[in-house]
């Protein structure tokens, strides 16, 4: 049977990244990597043996206007071409006024406060960077002086020892050259941050180096700078998580991830086997929706691409081994653990009982080549054969095998919901910067802000992309659904039903939990988990 084979399992090792095809395509089109559209309509296919074949495949009418229609929904059609800055945020406010919603209200409110910048750091777009930090790297010289009126009177020392200093290094983005956009040349920093878990459970920002090699023109800048050199510090930063975020946790962990994990199902393993109705699920639409935005990438992406990838590990891609590596058990308001493991723990259950029930010892997984394949191949072709990674490369007992189920579903479902709510306000998520990081404190006004963050243009285009990003499909399921009915057993639709009750049960607990807090952590709520990478 032939299937659609992705460009990250390619057969050739050296073009495994270079032609990544990906969602990202059509929102880096206006973002620092420059990302060129494929011609829809014929997608290669490849039967088992390699032996390419064509076909004509089919694709939603009009989708390539799919951004024009984005735009119009959010009323903005006008600036998609103007190559102006921006005059004041007051304009900015006003392409709001269609669009927001109580999380994009907050967050135009509150963007450019410490305890809010913190707080993304846990609850953001990627609570997946910040760790942390016992010892200060070398290359970031950051003193007692520069931060005792953060830490009231405290040392580094004496708060690393308590566990309350913590770090997030962008420094995959080291080297990096920023795109030209609108025929202007565009600017990316690797910060890092230090950040301080306060003892009224605020995670702040205590300190922020914009290049990773420390001199004269690389400042460390502090809460105690003026109010313009601080904000436009964590401008910077935000560039630098939309750029380590759209990349690595959404392109690579989301959809690339995901698409490795689809075909290595769909060559290996029957429908009648039973990991191929627990999965299947969980690949629906996936190879649809990577095909639709392909792309190719430019030398940056293809760098930070490669960076990242080798990066990866199986512990990272494990919620609870992730936790414990980063030393975040105990942060308080950390809502994306604390609901993570619990979406991790109900997943887990349901995949032992349900994979228990046709292994029922070690011996009966082990002779099963098929499923023996398919980790193979997942070692293999999507992860590159690096023993490092910590992917096994064959499953040995029953519970290595739960494991690495439960990570494939928690990876495949879609968490990547909140793109808008979190970037709609622009100057919290920028895109793109226009003006090189300051190489000396003193000189930043407000219009230098301005003339820095992207142009109006750059701004809407980018609105439109996350609004996409973030819609629900026509026919979208959550997690826990199963539409197919793939099951016909009685153990499995028992199991299943357990499955869904859990969830429903954590849904109350988080809506009950939300109704305390002032800024609603929504995100891993299983009702607005997709149970599938479909947009």
């Amino acid at each position: 049977m032939a299937i659609i084979l992705p460009l990250i399992t390619a057969f050739n090792a050296s073009q495994r990244i270079g032609g990544v095809t990906s969602s990202l395509s059509l929102l880096s089109k206006y973002n620092w990597i420059s990302l060129f559209n494929l011609p829809l309509g014929k997608i290669p296919l490849f039967n088992p043996e390699g032996e390419a074949l064509t076909c004509n495949t089919c694709f939603p009418p009009g989708f390539e206007c799919v951004l024009p229609r984005s735009l119009a929904a959010l009323k903005l059609t006008g600036l998609a071409d103007s190559r102006r800055s921006w005059e004041s945020m007051s304009q900015l406010e006003v392409i709001l006024c269609e669009n927001r919603g109580k999380t994009i209200e907050y967050i135009q409110e509150h963007w450019d406060e410490d305890e809010f910048f913190g707080y993304q750091f846990l609850n953001g777009l990627n609570p997946m960077m910040i760790q942390r930090c016992s010892k200060l790297p070398e290359n970031f010289p950051v003193t007692d002086d520069m931060v005792k009126d953060s830490l009231r009177g405290s040392s580094l020392k004496q708060e690393m020892k308590k566990g309350n200093i913590f770090l997030s290094d962008y420094k995959m983005l080291d080297g990096l050259v920023g795109n030209v956009v609108n025929d202007r040349q565009q600017y990316l920093t690797a910060p890092l941050v230090l950040l301080y878990s306060n003892p009224h459970g605020m995670m702040l920002p205590i300190a922020i180096q914009l290049r990773q090699k420390p001199s004269k023109e690389n400042p460390i800048f502090l809460p105690t700078d003026s109010k313009a050199d601080w904000k436009l510090a964590k401008i910077f930063v935000r560039n630098a998580e939309f750029a380590v975020h759209e990349v690595d946790f959404h392109l690579l962990r989301t959809h690339l991830l995901a698409e490795v994990f689809t075909v290595a199902t769909l060559r290996n393993l029957p429908p009648p086997h039973p990991l191929y109705k627990l999965l299947f699920p969980h690949i629906r639409y996936t190879l649809q929706i990577n095909i639709m935005y392909a792309g190719v990438g430019g030398e940056s992406l293809a760098t930070l691409l490669k960076r990242a990838t080798a990066s990866l590990t199986y512990s990272a891609l494990c919620l609870p081994d992730n936790i414990s590596e980063r030393g975040l058990e105990n942060v308080p308001h950390y809502y994306y653990r604390d609901d993570g493991m619990k979406l991790w723990n109900i997943i887990n259950k349901f995949v032992a009982a349900f994979l228990s029930h046709y292994y029922q010892c070690d011996a009966h997984m082990q002779k099963d080549t098929e499923l023996q394949q398919w980790i193979s191949e997942i070692f293999t072709n999507g992860f590159l054969g690096r023993d490092g990674s910590g992917i096994p490369s064959s499953l040995q007992t029953v519970t290595e095998l739960v494991k690495f189920v439960t990570m494939v579903i928690f990876t495949a479902s879609d968490l990547n919901n909140g793109q808008f709510d979190f970037g709609g306000w622009m100057p919290n998520y920028p895109s793109a910067l226009r003006k090189p990081p300051p190489k000396e404190k003193g000189q930043t006004t407000e219009d230098t802000i301005l003339e820095t963050l992207p142009d109006v243009s750059t701004t809407v285009n980018i609105m439109a992309v996350l609004r996409l990003l973030t819609q629900d499909s026509a026919d979208q399921y959550p997690l826990g659904h199963f539409p197919e009915n793939l099951h016909d057993e009685e153990v499995p639709c028992k199991l299943i039903e357990e499955f869904q009750k859990d969830l429903r049960k954590l849904s109350d607990l988080i809506e009950e939990r939300n109704k305390n807090l002032e800024l609603p952590y929504t995100y891993l709520n299983p009702k607005n988990v997709d149970n599938s990478v479909a947009i």
